[in-house]
């Protein structure tokens, strides 16, 4: 008997998903075929790859093994056939996009019907989670490339940078700053700053700001989202730094009560921007692809 790529794809879904039935929905086969298939597996290789119960379903420490080994077969014949496909028809067929909370609902609006109408043979997947969980999902070779800031964590991925995205300072109305027409990062000394739950990596790269300019952050609140971030200030709970991606995209729209204030001088920022596997072939595309989600010109606040 020989190991077939279908029961690699078997044995790594039945580890991500828990289940053997969930896998077989994720597969598309029925649960008794697949089953099957993965005791053919663990029969020819002599090992048990699954504890098989009442609860979920546990990988092994030798299934650990072995399915880390099939997802980089798996992830391998991947690119494989997307060479081949690159080298044919570049940019068409799926590409499955990672992208990050804080940037996919103020620029995909956009940047998806351009991709659309310049690529029609393009068949754009998009996935929303935090950064180190898409970047895994990358590794794992579940996603083909990423959109997010560049400053997180990316291990040694390739990356192109598509546009600065700065910072401005929101404040509730009648805040002491809230009359200025820009601000510096020294006027945040002795703020209390409202931000995003851990795992955004948005939160790092304003918290660094905040521990540079002596604001701190307030203790009892993290938020799941921008949208609850900027209510909470616009209540008067504090004040928040705000990507102007995000502004320009509509953030602030219709809290009367909040006030954006750009920063003077070079103001603090991320970069938006792809990141990809290095073993990935279809770097050049991405490349390609890159001019469809530069974002217009980003104006500060008024």
């Amino acid at each position: 008997m020989t190991t077939t790529l279908r029961q690699l794809e078997y044995v790594a879904a039945i580890d991500e998903r828990g289940s053997f039935g969930g896998a077989a929905e994720a597969c598309h086969v029925t649960q008794p075929g697949l089953s099957a298939q993965v005791r053919q597996l663990e029969d020819h290789l002599g090992l048990t790859l699954f504890e098989r119960g009442r609860g979920p379903t546990m990988t092994t420490p030798a299934g650990v093994e072995i399915v880390a080994r099939a997802r980089e077969i798996l992830r391998a014949v991947g690119e494989l056939e997307d060479a081949a496909r690159a080298l044919c028809h570049p940019l068409s067929g799926r590409l499955r996009l990672g992208v990050i909370p804080t940037v996919a609902p103020y620029l995909l609006p956009s940047a998806v019907p351009a991709v659309r109408r310049a690529h029609p043979e393009l068949r754009l997947e998009l996935h929303e989670a935090q950064t180190a969980q898409l970047v895994e999902r990358l590794a794992r070779g579940q996603l083909d490339l990423l959109l997010l800031a560049l400053e997180a964590p990316l291990d040694e991925l390739e990356t192109h940078a598509l546009f600065p995205d700065p910072f401005v300072l929101a404040v509730p109305r009648g805040h002491r700053l809230a009359a200025r027409k820009r601000v510096r990062e020294s006027d945040l000394d002795g703020e209390s700053v409202l931000l995003l739950e851990d795992g955004h990596c948005l939160r790092d790269q304003a918290l660094a700001v905040c521990e540079r300019a002596g604001a701190s952050e307030l203790g009892d609140f993290r938020a799941t989202s921008l949208t609850t971030l900027l209510h909470m200030v616009a209540g008067g709970s504090g004040v928040t730094l705000l990507p102007s991606l995000a502004l320009r995209g509509g953030a602030t729209r219709g809290l009367r009560d909040l006030v954006t204030l750009p920063f003077a001088g070079t103001a603090p920022r991320r970069t938006i921007g792809f990141a990809w596997r290095p073993s990935s072939a279809r770097g050049d595309e991405f490349q390609t692809l890159a001019a469809r989600f530069e974002a217009p010109r980003l104006r500060g606040a008024r």
